[in-house]
């Protein structure tokens, strides 16, 4: 059996989730299958740098971190993330907003279900 590398000596479970259930968020990084996602190759994308997606459920791994079930609706996908490949849609602090400027109602936007047109 392969050596599980710990590449981070941060006890993640020393305090609370950064991110709650229902949260958007969007993805940090490509993420590939390493063979625990079944009907998928090895190496195979399974989501895009940028992609949005709920978090559906926290777990463990190795009494040190957070997994974040992650549902990525666009390509339906459901992966286990850690939040360092993660960034938060819903709640990103009042100084990084104020950053944004006009761009910060877009944001708000994004990942939303897009309203029903009206039929004439």
């Amino acid at each position: 059996m392969a050596d599980i590398n710990r590449d981070d000596n941060e006890i993640e479970l020393a305090s609370p989730p950064r991110f709650k259930y229902g949260e958007r968020v969007i993805a940090r990084s490509v993420i590939r299958n390493d063979g625990t996602y079944n009907g998928r190759d090895i190496g195979e994308v399974l989501v895009n740098k940028g992609e949005i997606g709920y978090v559906i459920n926290i777990n463990t791994f190795l009494q040190q971190f957070y997994i974040y079930a992650v549902d990525f609706v666009d390509s339906g996908h459901r992966v286990g993330m850690r939040a360092k490949e993660l960034c938060t849609l819903d709640n990103l602090p009042d100084d990084v907003l104020e950053q944004l400027g006009a761009k910060a109602t877009v944001l708000s936007t994004l990942g939303n279900a897009k309203p029903l047109e009206e039929k004439s």
